[in-house]
């Protein structure tokens, strides 16, 4: 790197100009943000080293430039391109997606723009190694600005639980990607760039006229398997050929097959976790409104698993001397009531299933702080709320849940990430795509939050859960914003939270230079503090080398009822499993037994007889028929003595495809669901469960025909099927289809979970919908996840909370 590269100081009153080397200015010593853009554009691969693009960004390597007037906002687009918005709609992935910094001009075109992306897979300043994953040749030493790894490269050095962690993230992304139709990028190699145990992507690749499928994905996955360690050797060409014949047909197929993978996987390894917690009202505040779990100044090792719950929550209250800490006390109190009695030892419970008890638990918080409210008769601003951060770990994984703008950051050797995207009006253009981030960050009450528990109904309430693999050690610094205001983590991460990681420092020390930090350099509000330390060690050899004995069979994810999935085929899907034994899982071709003719006439007659009783039991026109013809139900007008065929409508509504059911698609309710007994298409407060809930579900209401419906998040139940959270958008302008009913009809800007099963037969995919049709989703944007994202609400009436806009 050239030694004349300087950085001008990002403060305003002082703008010396610093040797690209300095942490801080030499003058005034303000913290001087590195920032290593990636550029994108026709052309750019003609700039050389050394070289300026628009006279500010130096360009280090070949597309790689560094921002040496980082207290200036970069320039803007004009107007959003379609370019542009995939990377501000997949904002809640920017752990993975670059994001947009900003533009230039393009010398090479006129009229064009070059994109800045920031947060791509380039090497923060200070970072040093030398690491498996580099190529041989490159020698130890300081890594700042280079480019991160292609995963090819580091593929075969990597052991068998991070290859599987990889592919998992990649499954991940697969659903969003192909949401903004730029999928292709995970079936680019030299895009695929990992930061220890993180994929990153290094640009989004746009789809060509074939849409990419999982089958291409499986493809390439099949390039990597004979460099695969020996225990996930058979598993990954397995899954690679369930892939290529097109047997997994849906992201959330492939996210549970690996799930069930890194399970298996995840025993070799014992894990455990210090954690340090605390609390502080800071200079300037007359009281604590801060509240966290474990009570502050606890200092401790938790076993993962062992007898002590290892949760770890923060929360900052929102209300002022209303009651800001009442409700951040309310909120620590029921999450861990909630979540004291999880069966998390020994007991392997889904992921999707926790995930769902997770978001269930902030739901039930917020219910309990706003039955607070409307008991006290506490209105718009006086309402008392609270923001949320917690984590949990469980088995391999770590689960974070997040509400409000409390933020967590996962620290490793290699880099420090905000890995929560804070739930504030700034937040929210992006994801919308009206803006890029450090322009909204521009615009008056972008700090204001969205989003908090306590402030309104749970139906408008959306909390993020995130699951992270812990295949090495790291730590998750969650924090109220009294820390992160200033950008203050991104300042002392490696001075305060790095030598964690090398030893050197305990969690308890960290935490309270951290807090004297807090105090020092912000001192405006509370501040509170929980550090989770999770450290990997194997165990022993023999189970770190036993060859995975995987099911993958996808009949048993509990997705049979998805319309798409081709249960012929997964019947010839066989595996052999047996604990502890070195068998290996292996997918046999379908085998034809011999069967006597009367074993098959006494089959036949058992097959007709229970699949009456199911025609009874699950339709209701085939049970009033029988009811009627055996004299148990009174014939009148309304009900035929023969069951006669519906009469075929003009044009058909079929029903809805995989992809017609996806996160985001508006459907239309396009026939009645309802009878004079009981409704069918009811929306419940959560769906069923397989373990037993804490709170028993409720009814949000029933959807009458001609309701126009938002997927808002798709989840798979195991042996209960896909659920589906609908939004609802508009109603039918007279609705008589329920008037008879005892449950309520549902309204404009509700939602609740149903049965994907239930509700397929009787919708449809309508684009040709009219604007008063979209109702409350008017402006709604999908924002699709394969966990809950939070989705896009209403601004509920939240006391504005002052953001420092970040330099530049």
């Amino acid at each position: 790197m050239s030694d004349t590269v300087t950085i001008d100081c990002p403060n305003y009153l002082c703008q010396t100009p610093n040797p690209e080397s300095h942490r801080f200015c030499q003058q005034c010593r303000t913290f001087l943000p590195k920032r290593y853009l990636w550029l994108v554009g026709k052309g750019v691969e003609s700039h050389r080293p050394g070289e300026r693009v628009a006279g500010r960004y130096v360009v280090k390597q070949s597309r790689v430039v560094l921002d040496t007037q980082p207290g200036l906002l970069p320039q803007m687009p004009d107007d959003i391109l379609p370019s542009m918005e995939p990377y501000l709609r997949l904002v809640p992935y920017q752990l993975h997606v670059p994001q947009l910094y900003g533009v230039v001009p393009s010398p090479k075109k006129r009229g064009s723009d070059y994109l800045l992306l920031e947060q791509a897979p380039i090497y923060a300043g200070g970072v040093v190694g030398d690491f498996a994953a580099e190529p041989p040749q490159k020698p130890s030493g300081l890594l700042e600005g280079r480019l991160m790894p292609a995963i090819a490269l580091t593929w075969k050095q990597s052991s068998a639980l991070r290859q599987l962690n990889w592919l998992w993230q990649i499954a991940q992304l697969w659903e969003p990607l192909s949401s903004e139709k730029t999928a292709s990028t995970l079936l680019e190699p030299d895009l695929l760039r990992v930061e220890g145990s993180l994929v990153r992507l290094l640009e989004l690749r746009f789809d060509s006229k074939k849409t990419p499928t999982l089958s291409d994905l499986g493809r390439l996955w099949q390039q990597w398997q004979p460099l695969a360690q020996a225990e996930i050797s058979d598993f990954l060409g397995q899954l690679c050929q369930l892939m290529q014949r097109g047997q997994v047909r849906t992201g959330e197929q492939l996210v549970m097959l690996l799930d069930r993978a890194l399970a298996a996987c995840g025993r070799s390894q014992a894990r455990q976790l210090q954690i340090a917690t605390l609390t502080d009202q800071g200079p300037s505040r007359q009281r604590n409104e801060d509240a966290c779990y474990p009570p502050s100044g606890t200092v401790g090792t938790i076993a993962v698993p062992g007898q002590t719950l290892p949760l770890v929550v923060v929360c900052d209250g929102i209300g002022g001397h209303e009651g800001g800490n009442i409700a951040s006390n309310l909120a620590i109190d029921t999450v861990h009531q909630q979540l004291q009695s999880l069966p998390l030892q020994g007991t392997a419970i889904e992921p999707t299933v926790l995930t769902l008890q997770l978001e269930q638990t902030a739901l039930i918080a917020n219910d309990v702080i706003s039955q607070r409210n409307d008991h006290e008769g506490r209105q718009e601003r006086q309402r008392m709320g609270t923001t949320l951060v917690m984590t949990l770990a469980h088995a391999h994984e770590l689960y974070l849940t997040h509400v409000g703008d409390s933020r967590i950051y996962r620290l490793t050797r290699l880099g420090c990430h905000q890995v929560t995207l804070d739930d504030d009006l700034a937040s929210r253009e992006v994801r919308l795509g009206y803006a890029l981030h450090r322009e909204a960050l521009q615009q008056s009450g972008s700090g204001a939050l969205v989003q908090a528990l306590g402030m309104g109904a749970s139906s408008m309430l959306h909390p993020t859960v995130q699951r992270f693999v812990l295949d090495d050690d790291c730590l998750f610094l969650l924090c109220s914003d009294g820390l992160s205001d200033n950008d203050r983590v991104d300042e002392y991460w490696q001075s305060e939270l790095l030598p964690i990681l090398e030893g050197k420092v305990d969690v308890a020390t960290a935490s309270q230079r951290l807090m004297a930090i807090a105090n020092s350099k912000n001192g405006h509000d509370n501040v509170t503090i929980g550090l989770v330390y999770c450290q990997v060690s194997p165990k022993s050899r023999a189970i770190a080398t036993t060859p995975l004995a995987v099911d993958m069979n996808l009949a048993n994810l509990g997705m049979t009822t998805d319309p798409g999935v081709d249960r012929t085929s997964l019947a010839n899907v066989r595996t052999s499993v047996s604990t502890g034994s070195t068998v290996r899982t292996q997918v046999l071709p379908p085998q034809r037994a011999a069967t006597h003719p009367i074993v098959a006439l006494l089959a036949l007659i058992v097959v007709l007889g229970l699949g009456s009783v199911f025609a009874y039991v699950l339709l209701p026109d085939v049970q009033l028929w029988v009811d009627t013809w055996l004299g148990l139900r009174p014939q009148s007008a309304s009900v035929p003595a023969v069951l006669e065929p519906e009469p075929s409508p003009s044009i058909a509504s079929p029903t809805p495809n995989q992809e017609a059911l996806s996160v985001g698609s508006l459907i239309q309710v396009n026939r009645s669901a309802t009878n004079e007994v009981s409704p069918s298409l009811v929306l419940w407060s959560q769906p069923e469960l397989t373990t037993q809930p804490k709170t028993v579900r409720t009814s949000q209401g029933i959807v009458p025909t001609g309701s126009v419906l938002q997927i808002a998040s798709r989840q798979a139940i195991p042996n209960r099927g896909y659920w589906l959270k609908l939004k609802v958008c508009s109603m039918p302008p007279v609705s008589t289809s329920v008037a008879a009913s005892p449950v309520a009809e549902i309204q404009p800007g509700d939602s609740g979970w149903i049965q994907q099963e239930t509700i397929a037969p009787f919708v449809t995919q309508n684009l040709g919908l009219k604007a008063v049709q979209l109702g409350a989703c008017a402006i709604a944007a999908p924002t699709p996840s394969p966990v809950p994202t939070p989705a896009v609400s209403p601004l509920p009436t939240v006391k504005p909370r002052t953001k420092s806009a970040l330099k530049g």
